[in-house]
Order: structure tokens, then sequence, then C-alpha cells
């Protein structure tokens, strides 16, 4: 037993040297650590709003196609995707109910028209045996009116006639310009009724390129400069863009307004249906400072009511004492992982850049490296597709 005791006192005053030289300072001080970060300069730079919207390559005129009378459609003759020229047959309808309303309009325009014959020889008759004195007046009055009725209802059938003609004609549906057909809604057999949509047929003279727009974005498109428009199938294929129109009403379902960017000097590569990207550039602004969005301190940012953030913090480095210290700023829109700083900083102040999460206020630090604002950093409002 002494045995163990000894043994056991001789083992911890052999541990009482290590846990003094830990309680001393066997760990460093956090206060004291030095922390390499890597800085920004802040300097006001021209900066200009820049938005990219995905659209879809259209037709700027693009026609509805229909049948003015209704019935059964017998064939169809081309196919989406077809490029028709101006009078060609698109589609027929069943023509014998057609067929058989003229042939009744026919037979009741003889019938005016032999009833006309009669009344017409029958008013020069009596115009005769009036200037004989051999009628009354009376008699001949009564038969001018006979002649006027029957010459007014041949006119009415005739027009009817001319109309049943003209109907028979319809049942053939024909393209009224050259163009490409987009899209096709009814198939032979099934029965339509007048003015109900068949075909779709575009324009292809003229491009155009639809977006759509959320309400919050639209003053995006007040004073828009410069429209780049590149396609995804072509990705060398860019061209030049004008804003032709935006809807004055959003959609009901998706709340967004339809815009519309004509191509300027579209060639063939722009093909009806293709996804486009569509790039937005306004003027430039008045010079803004911008920071990168890492600089931020997340968890401290809020928004007020004018939809401006507020409240954010970034860290800034005192040159003299290389110390940090929270300094709350104001914020814009973001673009581009930079975002707009609207006050709270000087032209010229150091804010760190990356490692903000691993700092505390008053922490001495080493400046890795300063880095230049990013040179036309777009910084207003994010991308959008």
């Amino acid at each position: 037993m002494s045995n163990r005791r000894s043994a056991f006192a001789a083992a911890t005053a052999a541990l009482i040297p290590v846990f003094l030289l830990v309680a001393c300072g066997g760990e460093p001080d956090a206060d004291h650590e030095v922390r390499p970060v890597r800085v920004e300069r802040v300097a006001a730079r021209d900066t200009e709003t820049v938005a990219t919207y995905s659209g879809e390559v259209r037709a700027r005129v693009e026609v509805p196609l229909a049948f003015r009378v209704a019935g059964k459609i017998s064939e169809r003759l081309v196919d989406v995707g077809a490029t028709v020229k101006a009078g060609q047959a698109l589609a027929r309808l069943d023509p014998q109910d057609l067929n058989l309303s003229t042939q009744s309009l026919e037979a009741q325009r003889a019938a005016a028209q032999a009833d006309l014959d009669f009344t017409r020889a029958e008013h020069e008759r009596f115009k005769e045996l009036l200037e004989r004195k051999l009628v009354s007046a009376t008699d001949y009055q009564q038969r001018l009116n006979q002649y006027n009725t029957a010459k007014a209802r041949f006119d009415s059938v005739q027009a009817q006639f001319q109309q049943g003609q003209n109907q028979s004609r319809y049942a053939t549906l024909t393209a009224d310009r050259n163009g490409v057909i987009t899209a096709v809604a009814a198939e032979a057999g099934q029965v339509v009724a007048a003015g109900q949509t068949v075909m779709q047929l575009a324009v292809p003279t003229e491009k155009e390129v639809t977006i759509a727009v959320p309400e919050n974005r639209l003053r995006e498109l007040q004073g828009v400069g410069e429209i780049s428009i590149a396609l995804w199938a072509q990705p060398d294929a860019r061209y030049r863009g004008r804003l032709r129109e935006v809807s004055p009403s959003s959609d009901p379902v998706t709340r967004t307004y339809a815009a519309r960017i004509t191509l300027l000097e579209a060639d063939a590569r722009a093909q009806l249906g293709m996804t486009a990207n569509v790039t937005l550039a306004r003027a430039r602004d008045e010079a803004q400072i911008t920071l990168p969005t890492t600089a931020l301190l997340m968890n401290e940012m809020t928004n007020d009511a004018s939809g401006a953030t507020t409240k954010a913090t970034v860290w800034v480095v005192d040159p003299q004492a290389l110390t940090v210290a929270l300094q709350p700023v104001q914020l814009g829109g973001f673009a581009h992982n930079r975002v707009v700083v609207l006050g709270g900083l000087a032209e010229g102040a150091l804010v760190v850049t990356a490692g903000v999460n691993r700092l505390h206020a008053g922490q001495k630090v080493r400046l890795l490296e300063t880095e230049p604002p990013a040179p036309d950093s777009p910084a207003a409002t994010p991308p959008t597709k």
C-alpha cells in the first residue's frame, strides 16, 4: 500500500509543471492574434445598369388564320414549319353543305328573275296603254309598284347568291401573304366555327425577341441604351436590339410585362423559336462606390420601406494601427457579385473583402494585398433569366 501511495505522489508531482505551463500561457491569446486579410481600397467609379433576360425569337407579324365559315375540316395541306406563299391553299372544309346552300340560292334567284321579267313586261305594256289613254293612271301605278317590288326582291336574292358563292370559296383556307406556319390548332375531321384559329402564320421579314419583365424591374426599360442579343444555339451570333414596345398590362398568371426587342440586322442564323439572351444596358450613371458582396456581414443586413438595403456592415482597416472596426453602410442594388454602396464609406478607406466572419472589433490584421475595384463593373440590378 505504501508503494502505491508513493507512485501516485510521484506521478502527481510530475504533472504539476504541465498544468502550470498550460494555465500560464500554453494557448495563444485570441485577442492578440494577427489575422491576414485581403482588402480593397474604396473608390468611386462610373457604373452602368445591366440586366439579362431570356427570350424567344419571334416574327414581328404573326397572323392567326381561320375559316370565314363554319364546317368540318376535310383535309389539311401543310404542316408546322412549312414555308407558304400568298394564295397557297392550306386547308379545306367539307363543301357539301355550302354547295347545297348555293344551289338553293341559285333556284331562288331564277324564280326572282322570272318574276322580274314578267312585271317588267307588264309595266311596259301598261305604260303604252296609259299613253293611248286605254287604262287609268291607277292601273299603271299598280303595275309600276309590282315591277319595283320584283326588282328589289331580285336584287336581294342576287346579293345572297353572290354571298353564297363567296362562302363556297371560303371553304378553302389560303395564305394571304408569304410566311411560315408556326402552329396548327386543328386537324382533319374536326368541326370548327367561323373565326376559330386553325393555323398561325409568321411573316419572318422582321424578327424580334419577346421577354417577360417583372413589374419591379420596369424602370430598367426607361432610358435603356445599348441592347445586345445573343443566341443560345449560335454563341458566336450577336445582334444589336431596339426596344419596340412594352405591354401596358401584366400577364394575369405570371404577373410580368411582355416586352418586344427588335433584332437589328438579323440574318438567317436567327431562326424563329430560338432562345436568346437579351442584355439591357443603360447609359453611364454618375460615379458610385461598389464593393464585392464578400465584404458584407449578411446577418446584419435589413431592408427599409423604400426598398433600399440598409444597416449592412463591413470591416474597415485603420491603416496606422492595422486594426479593424465595424462600419455600417447603406447599400443599393447587386450585380455580378458586387454591390453599390450608397453611404457610410469615404473614398480611400480600406475594406476587408475576405474572411469577414472571423474578425472582431479591434483585432490586429496583416494586409495581404489591396484589390482595385473591378473595371466597368455593372452594379445596379442583378441579372435575371
